[in-house]
């Protein structure tokens, strides 16, 4: 096992990461940027380096800095948590090249997967279900045209080397794909260097559904259920659950034989997801991710495995403790992603000061966050304060659970998506389980109202608060000067004889 392991990212992960090596009895180290120096993963760790300004190609994306402080702190690897660098094969190589671990599966299995038309191609092999489409890059509008005609309208053009939603186009008709072959081209080019497309078929009402796996490196892989990612805005997830409300044993079955299968095409051996599009009982390859996801927590509480021991512990060496038939599913589990945003003006980020901090807890609580009172949200970086996940017997209970602690949670300074959370855990259709990838854009302004609502009470909650606080601040602050007047009267009528002492600081 390791003895101590740096971690190359910030936040709530950061902190996920090192709450794992404390069980494991592994040291840690933290790098940060210079808006992230008095960050909470920065305090927690056993040492902290800062490696360069705020922007993040200068600091958590500048490879040499971070190899620079493992150097110097001696560790044994890097875990690099997600987003940043977690799926750059040339980061996980020069880890492996300066003679550390790279916490997460090898780097061919990252490259192989980095690729949209390449990941199609191996999964089209394993045999893993694929939505029809090109079979790989679309060099110009004819061939894009032809394609379409054969599948049938609608299809969506995806950039190859795109990623969260970004290089995205749909076309319902020839003369809108037109339009958006070349203009897809261009954003690709800009935001990933490639401006290599394909073509696939477009579902209109998907869910979006995921299955966690686990692979060590010996060739065992074991997948860990299903979770429900379909509520989600711009393709940014915000709220997750697991398992599926629509999952039965034979699909989860059928799925979970799937992702096997797309680990074992790629020798994969560490924590991933396979993320699938599901529609009219099919399913279809919609990509792998290979690091640890965000929502990893809702499968943690509905098997008991903990996900980031199992990496580290790969990492090192060790064979997977689990076979496929120790893996049980228990109760539900529901993770809503707490960021610094505004619902009410198209979720834009809220970056700021952290005034006052007060978490819920009580029974089947979990709270993943990254901040405490006084914390900055800086504006360079994704905005998630935390995951809040509750667990239940069942969905029923999980659900009045996240209400209670959605309602317990105090986050004053910055304009959080707790109101938006709150309206979407009383709408309807979510409570019937009937949501789709196109829910937001479908209930958002039924769900207005009740966002305003839970908004204004939660103004007049945290300015109640804020009084409090400032009076007993006021409190804290008189009692002070009377003890400050109280002690130099004392030193003052016994000068050398007085009880009190000032020790000089040397």
């Amino acid at each position: 096992m390791f003895n101590k392991i740096l971690i190359a990212n910030r936040g709530e992960i950061a902190i996920r990461i090192i709450r794992a090596c404390w069980e494991l009895g592994i040291k840690t180290v933290a790098v940060y940027s210079e808006a992230d120096k008095r960050s909470l993963h920065v305090s927690l760790a056993d040492e902290a380096y800062c490696i360069g300004p705020a922007p993040a190609p200068k600091s958590y994306l500048n490879i040499d800095a971070i190899l620079h402080v493992a150097e110097k702190a001696k560790v044994d690897a890097i875990h690099p948590g997600y987003g940043f660098l977690a799926e750059n094969a040339n980061f996980a190589r020069a880890v492996k090249k300066a003679g550390f671990e790279f916490i997460g599966p090898h780097p061919d299995a990252i490259e192989a997967m980095g690729s949209k038309i390449n990941a199609k191609k191996i999964m089209k092999k394993a045999g893993v279900p694929l939505l029809p489409g090109s079979d790989g890059p679309v060099e110009d509008v004819d061939e894009a045209i032809e394609i379409a005609e054969a599948i049938g309208f609608p299809v969506v053009v995806k950039a190859s080397a795109g990623g969260g939603g970004m290089g995205m186009s749909v076309a319902y008709s020839k003369e809108e794909l037109e339009k958006v072959i070349e203009s897809t081209k261009l954003i690709a080019q800009n935001a990933f260097g490639d401006s290599t497309i394909f073509i696939e078929k477009y579902l209109e009402n998907p869910r979006h559904i995921e299955i966690q796996i686990l692979g060590d490196r010996f060739g065992k892989i074991i997948h860990l259920g299903d979770r429900e990612c379909s509520i989600q805005r711009r393709h940014q997830k915000l709220i997750e659950e697991a398992p599926s409300p629509i999952m039965t044993e034979e699909l989860r079955e059928r799925m979970g034989e799937s992702a096997i299968k797309a680990g074992k095409a790629i020798n994969y051996d560490s924590a991933g997801t396979v993320e699938f599009l599901y529609q009219d009982g099919n399913f279809y390859f919609l990509e792998m991710n290979t690091r640890i996801q965000v929502e990893h927590t809702v499968t943690e509480m509905i098997t008991g495995v903990d996900l980031v021991k199992e990496m580290i512990k790969i990492a090192a060496g060790e064979p997977l403790q689990y076979d496929q038939e120790d893996i049980e599913f228990r109760g539900h589990a529901i993770e809503c992603r707490i960021n610094a945003e505004d619902p009410l003006n198209d979720f834009v980020p809220s970056p700021g000061k952290i005034k006052l901090y007060r978490s819920p807890g009580g029974p089947g609580v979990r709270l993943d966050s990254g901040v405490c009172g006084g914390a900055e949200i800086p504006p360079y970086y994704d905005p998630l304060i935390s995951k809040l996940i509750t667990y239940g017997r069942n969905r029923e209970e999980a659900i009045a659970r996240m209400r209670r602690a959605l309602k317990e949670y105090v986050i004053v300074g910055v304009k959080t998506n707790i109101p938006f959370h709150r309206a979407v855990l009383e709408e309807e259709d979510f409570l019937k389980g009937n949501i789709s990838t196109h829910y937001i854009e479908k209930k958002f302004e039924e769900l207005k109202d009740k966002i305003v609502k839970y908004e204004l009470e939660a103004r007049d909650l945290y300015s109640v608060l804020s009084e409090k606080v400032f009076e007993r601040g006021k409190e804290i602050a008189a009692l002070s000067a009377g003890l400050s007047l109280y002690i130099s009267q004392i030193v003052r009528e016994n000068g050398e004889d007085s009880p009190i002492k000032f020790k000089e600081n040397k």
